[in-house]
């Protein structure tokens, strides 16, 4: 067993961030992931990091930007926090040496980015997440953090008393590729979540293949709850071929998207008569599959992006990656020629409760970066805002978890008694894992039945339970192959609960992920190998997968309004006198409920009222 006062779950920007915060309060920190820190996904971060820098701007107007591209499903103590440390964070990492893109006077250089009034994105070329990794990975490194990477994170070790509120996460089990050995860590302080977005949970994701909803999860069935699922980003320029990221730094730089008729059509066919292609990403996507759908796509599948007007020496100096993806992936000189991009699966704006100090409802658990839901994305992303939050909120939890006084939180987390119940909605299938026969699977965290309740039973019991569960899978000589079921659940939900949604659709993802759960039983694991083994790894993601699918494809089918990122063809509109609140899912021992807490739009000054979205 491994102890230390805090362990961070993830590596990537928002782990790196916390562990740093962690240790400069004091606390023997460590961060267990499942990968090296600099393989961590937020290294295909592109575009950049929004923080109201330069005179004329300001975080009032940050704030109200993201809260008008939240559609007014942002909570404004989260907004307000992200605004006003976000110019503070992005001066630390120029000082610890992050090489910002520059003006000739020096000053770091900032582009506009959709849906935002100022050109606030700071930005370093068109790689900004592959430098800001490394410059916090620096950091850790200077700081003598511990770091066990390539040890896969199994479950939490949290206490079982019936009520979620009532129960302590005390550590995680983790796999250790290299050695074959699943081992305890316990947590004196907390344990710090971040572990990134569930992309691999569609077909078609600008998400690298680690990105498996395992933070989610595991959280979810320790009783934590899932917030606002149903938000996914579908990124408007990613590659058809592969899904691979084309930086929304093309559009800011005055990249333009043009049909098959050679139509500007975000002007021509009036989706955004003002901002055009910066209109946020929601109504840029859908724009695109509009074209495709009324016949002016290119190859009846995707649009161009045109840069070649920019000229080479500003491409080159602003978007030299984006030329080798277009050539390696898609044999395109962006020099020369445009670019074909179609909308891609890019982001979860929902993830695990947390209030603004990443803290969750089960005491000791945190959360931060994209599995985290403080909801400062409400509905729809701003481009330009997830990398500011994972170091402004990576931050918080971090001093948090090690002990700091961050203040009262003013967002509240976990369910309650004033809370609204979802009673309305008949869903086509019974969601978890109600009348599922475990297969001698212990896979929850916490059973409720509160027969666990200090640290070290809660540990032991954790390791035990997983020790077993692998033996379980690597002792079955057939049935069906995790990659069978992750390839059914990932095109269901391309196909049903994509950019544009029907309840219908969403009816029948929910009858495959069901499918996919009863089939998931039966599952083994073929490679008979006890180190470096990653078809295992890949059973447990693929689970994940499942568990997360289905909390996005329930939210959505509950959600009958069209707000932000989720279209509804049933209700094409927003409904704001039902509809300001989020939607909350709880696992309950695995009979999920879902349920609902109103949007929080009181500032610290002000009251954000909602306003139509246009651009």
């Amino acid at each position: 067993m491994y102890e230390h006062d805090v362990i961070v779950v993830g590596a990537g920007g928002a782990g790196l961030r916390a562990a740093i915060a962690a240790h400069e309060a004091g606390a023997d920190v460590a961060m267990v992931s499942k990968l090296h820190p600099v393989r961590s996904h937020t290294g295909a971060a592109e575009g950049g990091i929004n923080a109201a820098l330069q005179e004329g701007d300001d975080w009032e107007l940050h704030a109200y930007d993201t809260m008008k591209g939240s559609d007014y499903l942002g909570d404004a103590p989260a907004i307000e926090t992200l605004a006003k440390d976000a110019p503070e964070e992005t001066i630390t990492l120029e000082h610890w040496g992050m090489p910002f893109s520059r003006e000739e006077d020096g000053r770091v250089s900032q582009r506009p980015f959709g849906g935002l009034s100022y050109p606030r994105t700071t930005y370093a070329g068109a790689e900004t997440g592959h430098h800001l990794l490394h410059t916090l990975y620096e950091q850790v490194v200077k700081r003598g953090i511990q770091v066990y990477d390539e040890w896969y994170v199994m479950r939490l070790a949290v206490t079982d008393e019936p009520d979620p509120n009532d129960r302590t996460c005390h550590g995680v089990v983790a796999y250790d590729v290299q050695s074959g050995r699943i081992e305890g860590f316990k947590a004196s302080g907390g344990v710090i979540l971040a572990t990134g977005g569930p992309g691999q949970a569609f077909d078609h994701t600008t998400n690298a293949v680690s990105c498996t909803g395992d933070g989610h999860a595991m959280a979810y069935r320790a009783g934590v709850p899932l917030e606002d699922m149903e938000f996914i980003q579908f990124h408007p320029t990613s590659l058809p071929s592969t899904g691979v990221l084309i930086s929304e730094g093309v559009r800011g730089e005055g990249g333009i998207l043009y049909n098959e008729e050679g139509e500007r059509f975000m002007f021509e066919y009036g989706y955004a008569n003002n901002a055009g292609e910066l209109a946020s990403r929601d109504v840029v996507a859908r724009a695109e599959l509009t074209e495709v759908a009324e016949g002016r796509g290119v190859k009846d599948e995707y649009v161009h992006l045109d840069m070649r007007h920019l000229g080479e020496e500003r491409i080159l100096d602003r978007l030299e990656n984006i030329l080798h993806l277009a050539e390696d992936f898609e044999g395109v000189d962006g020099l020369v020629e445009p670019m074909p991009v179609k909308p891609g699966q890019h982001y979860a704006m929902g993830g695990i409760e947390v209030d603004e100090n990443g803290k969750t409802c089960v005491d000791g658990l945190y959360a931060a970066g994209e599995c985290a839901c403080v909801s400062v994305h409400g509905a729809n992303r701003l481009g330009g805002n997830a990398l500011p939050e994972l170091i402004v909120f990576g931050k918080r939890a971090g001093y948090h978890a090690a002990g700091e006084d961050l203040g009262e939180a003013r967002i509240e987390t976990g369910y309650a008694d004033d809370v609204e119940d979802e009673t309305d909605t008949d869903l086509p299938v019974t969601p978890g894992e109600a009348g599922i026969e475990p297969a001698g699977e212990d896979g929850v965290a916490a059973d409720g039945s509160g027969q666990v309740t200090d640290a070290d039973a809660a540990l032991e019991r954790a390791v035990e339970a997983e020790r077993e569960r692998v033996d379980r899978l690597m002792d079955k000589d057939d049935g069906i192959q995790h990659a069978e079921i992750r390839a059914k659940l990932q095109q269901a939900m391309t196909d049903y609960v994509n950019v544009f949604r029907t309840g219908d659709g969403i009816k029948k993802a929910l009858k495959v992920i069901r499918e996919c759960r009863e089939e998931y039983q039966h599952v083994y694991v073929d490679d008979p190998s006890r180190t470096f083994n990653t078809d295992l790894q890949q059973t447990y993601e693929t689970r994940n997968l499942i568990d997360v699918a289905e909390t996005i494809a329930l939210g959505a089918l509950v959600r009958d309004e069209f707000r932000g990122a989720h279209w509804r063809q049933e209700n094409q509109i927003r409904d704001d006198e039902n509809w300001l609140k989020h939607t909350l899912i709880s696992w309950n021992g695995g009979k999920p409920s879902i349920w609902y807490r109103p949007v929080i739009l009181e500032g610290e000054d002000k009251v954000y009222e909602p306003k139509t979205r246009s651009y």
